[in-house]
C-alpha cells in the first residue's frame, strides 16, 4: 500500500528524483523540466484540466475568464477588463480619471515616484471597456480603443465572448486590424450571442477595403459604423454590391456609418446602386467625404422614381412569370423562396431568347403594355392584384393590408399567401408597402428568406420605360461636409419635394414615408441659398425631432 501511495506522489515532482539519480545528462532533464514547469503547473492548480490549458470552462464572467486564458496562453502583460468610465473619457479631464486608476498605477509600478504624471496617462493604457447592465451586472458592450488586437487575443474572445448571453456591441477603435484578423473577427460572431447586433470598427484603414464581409447576406449585425477608415471608391463599390445587388439583398442592416473616409461621387454612385433594391437600411451617413454634385445627384435620384435598367427589366419579367406558373400549380409554400430562385437562374437572364420570352410573359402577366396614363396605373394596380394572390412573395414590397397586420404580427407581416382573401385592394398597395418595411426593418428581420425582391413592387409606364417607385424606406441621410453645390441641391429638393407629395397623398394616420432627415450643412453653397431654404423649410414639417421642440416649449409655457 505504501508503495501505492508513493506512486502518484511522486509524478509532480519528476525534477526532483532527477537531480539526485545522476549529475550529467539528467541534470539537464530536469533543466528542461524546470523552464518548462511554468506552463504545465498553472493547469494541475486548479485539478480539472491537469494538463490541457485550452479546456478551460468559461464561467461567463468576463474579467476572470479573460485573465485565465491569457495566463494559460502564456502572457505576461495582458489588458485589464474595467468598467467603462462615465462620462466618455474623451471629454473627461485627466484629473477626474487619475483616483481610479492611481490606486492600481502605484501597486503595479511602485518604483515610479511620478505617481502623479503617471497617472495622468493611465488613460493610455490597454484596457477592455465594458458598459454592464444596470440589473444584473452583465456585460452589454465591449470597447478596445488604442492597442493592437493580435489573432491570438481573437482566439481568446473566441472562448471568453460567447458564454456572455447578454452582449450586444462590440467597438474596435484604431485596434489595428488587418485583413486576416478582420476575418477572424468575423467568424468570431456567429460564436457569440445572438444578441449582438452593433459593430463599430473605426480607425481601422484596411489596404483590402474587405469591409463588405461584415455585410455577408448571413450577417446578423444592424448597426455598423466604418468611420476613418480611409475607404475609398473601391470599397464604396463592394460595400454597394452587399447593400443590393439584382440576385442578392441585405436585409439585417439598418444603419450604417461611412463618415470621414474617402468616397467621392463614383464611390457615392456605387452606394446608390445599393439603395435601388435594398429596404432595410433606414439610416445612412457619408458626412465628412469627397461627394460632389455627380454622387449626389444619383444619391438624389434613387429616393424618387427611378427608371429601371434593362437588366431590371428582364429579371422584374421573370420573376412575374415565374409567379403567374406558381399560381397556375397552386404552390404557394414554393413561393416563398423565390429570391433563391433568382440565384439558381442568373444565367438566362443575359441571353437574347430568355430576354424575348420574357417580353412575352411581361405582356401577359402584366396585362399588356396600357396607352394612357390613367390605364397605366389601373393596370399597375392590377398586377399587384395579382401579385398579392399568387404567394409570390414575401413580403413587405407587397403592401401588406392594414387589417391584416395585427393577425400577422407575429410573423414578420410578410406572408402573402394568406392574403388571398384581401382581393380589390392592389390600387392602394403603394401607400403600405414601405411601411411594411419599415416594420420590418425595425423588428431586425427575423424571417429574411420571406423578403420579396422590390421589383415586384408596382411600377409605372412612361413613355415606354418602367419606373419604380424609388426607395423609401431611408429615413435618415447625412451628407455634411462634403463637396455639393446647388447644382447637387436641385437634386435634393426634387426628391424631397415628391416625398412630401406622396406622402400627403396618403392617409395621415399611416405615418411618415420617405426622409424625415436630410442633413446638407457646410457643403460647398451658401446657406442662404434659395434651393436650401426651401429643402430645410419642406424638412422641418416631416422632422419628427423639429416637431417635437415645439411641443415641449408648449408644455413649458403651460405649466409656466
Amino acid at each position: 500500500m505504501s508503495g501505492e501511495a508513493s506512486a502518484p506522489g511522486t509524478s509532480p515532482r519528476a525534477p526532483r528524483p532527477g537531480t539526485q539519480k545522476a549529475s550529467g545528462a539528467v541534470t539537464k532533464k530536469g533543466d528542461r523540466g524546470a523552464k518548462e514547469k511554468p506552463a504545465t503547473v498553472l493547469p494541475p492548480v486548479g485539478e480539472e484540466e491537469p494538463k490541457n490549458p485550452e479546456e478551460y470552462q468559461c464561467t461567463g464572467v468576463l474579467e476572470t475568464d479573460f485573465a485565465e486564458l491569457c495566463t494559460r496562453s502564456g502572457y505576461a502583460d495582458f489588458p485589464k477588463v474595467v468598467p467603462r468610465p462615465r462620462p466618455h473619457p474623451a471629454f473627461v479631464p485627466s484629473a477626474s480619471m487619475s483616483e481610479k486608476p492611481a490606486l492600481d498605477d502605484q501597486r503595479l509600478s511602485a518604483s515610479c515616484s511620478l505617481s502623479s504624471l503617471e497617472s495622468k496617462y493611465v488613460f493610455f493604457r490597454p484596457t477592455i471597456q465594458v458598459e454592464l447592465e444596470p440589473e444584473d451586472k452583465s456585460v452589454k458592450e465591449i470597447y478596445i480603443r488604442g492597442w493592437k488586437v493580435e489573432e491570438r487575443i481573437l482566439g481568446i474572445f473566441s472562448k471568453c465572448l460567447p458564454p456572455l448571453s447578454q452582449l450586444q456591441a462590440i467597438n474596435l477603435w484604431k485596434v489595428g486590424l488587418t485583413d486576416k484578423t478582420l476575418t477572424a473577427f468575423i467568424a468570431l460572431l456567429p460564436l457569440c450571442s445572438s444578441t449582438i447586433r452593433k459593430v463599430s470598427l473605426e480607425g481601422n484603414p484596411l489596404p483590402e477595403q474587405s469591409y463588405h464581409k461584415l455585410m455577408a447576406l448571413d450577417s446578423t449585425i444592424s448597426h455598423l459604423s466604418l468611420r476613418n477608415n480611409n475607404i475609398n471608391d473601391h470599397g464604396a463599390q463592394l460595400l454597394g454590391q452587399a447593400l443590393s445587388t439584382l440576385h442578392s439583398c441585405n436585409r439585417t442592416l439598418v444603419s450604417l456609418n461611412l463618415g470621414f473616409n474617402h468616397i467621392g461621387d463614383a464611390g457615392a454612385s456605387y452606394i446608390a446602386d445599393g439603395l435601388r433594391l435594398n429596404r432595410a437600411l433606414l439610416w445612412l451617413s457619408l458626412a465628412h467625404n469627397r461627394i460632389q454634385d455627380q454622387g449626389a445627384l444619383k444619391l438624389a435620384e434613387v429616393l424618387r422614381p427611378f427608371e429601371l435598367t434593362h437588366t431590371e427589366v428582364v429579371e422584374r419579367r421573370r420573376l412575374l412569370l415565374e409567379k403567374g406558373s406558381q399560381e397556375r400549380s397552386r404552390s404557394p409554400s414554393s413561393s416563398r423562396h423565390g429570391d433563391s430562385k433568382t440565384e439558381r437562374e442568373k444565367n438566362p437572364l443575359m441571353g437574347v431568347s430568355s430576354a424575348a420570352l420574357a417580353e412575352k410573359a411581361d405582356k401577359t402577366q402584366t396585362t399588356k403594355t396600357p396607352k394612357s396614363q390613367s390605364k397605366k396605373k389601373d393596370k399597375s394596380g392590377e398586377v399587384a392584384k395579382k401579385e398579392e394572390k399568387s404567394g409570390s412573395g414575401q413580403s413587405p414590397t407587397q403592401g401588406t393590408p392594414k387589417k391584416e397586420d395585427p393577425s400577422k404580427a407575429g410573423k414578420g407581416k410578410v406572408t402573402i399567401p394568406e392574403q388571398k382573401p384581401s382581393k380589390g385592394k392592389g390600387p392602394k398597395t403603394g401607400n403600405k408597402e414601405k411601411r411594411s418595411f419599415l416594420l420590418e426593418s425595425e423588428q431586425l428581420v427575423a424571417e429574411a428568406s420571406e423578403v420579396v425582391n422590390p421589383l415586384l413592387e408596382p411600377v409605372e409606364h412612361r413613355d415606354g420605360k418602367v419606373f419604380m417607385p424609388g426607395n423609401k424606406v431611408l429615413l435618415h441621410l447625412n451628407l455634411m461636409r462634403n463637396r455639393i453645390t446647388d447644382v447637387g441641391l436641385e437634386g435634393f429638393l426634387a426628391t424631397v419635394q415628391h416625398q412630401a407629395e406622396f406622402s400627403k397623398s396618403k392617409s395621415a394616420t399611416k405615418g411618415p414615408v420617405g426622409l424625415l432627415c436630410l442633413s446638407l450643412a457646410k457643403n460647398y453653397f451658401s446657406p442662404q441659398c434659395p434651393t436650401y431654404t426651401m429643402i430645410q423649410e419642406l424638412m422641418l414639417s416631416r422632422d419628427p425631432i423639429s416637431k417635437a421642440k415645439p411641443r415641449e416649449e408648449d408644455s413649458m409655457a403651460s405649466s409656466t
